[in-house]
């Protein structure tokens, strides 16, 4: 399923990469705060697409989409604030 939709695919790929940040800034930089919210809503993306994948109407698929979307801009508000704070 995942080679057919390219927004599992990609979303998929962008949580190993928000595991592994969080893996880089709790062992290497020794922050908790900030990666433990980059991790629940980065890979929230992912779980909500696939989730919506299986929707069981047309309304569970929009409202699990509208989730992953706001999992979306909440990631890009802490990543927003990691760089300022000067973790990068």
């Amino acid at each position: 399923m995942y080679k057919d939709n390219p927004l599992l695919e990609k979303s998929l790929k962008f949580a190993a990469r928000i595991v592994k940040l969080y893996q880089y800034l709790v062992n290497e930089k020794k922050e908790s705060i900030i990666s433990k919210q980059i991790i629940r809503s980065g890979t929230s993306i992912g779980a909500n697409a696939n989730e919506a994948a299986y929707g069981v109407s047309q309304a569970d698929f929009v409202s699990k989409m509208q989730i992953s979307l706001k999992e979306t801009a909440e990631t890009e508000y802490w990543l927003r604030l990691l760089v300022m704070s000067g973790y990068d």
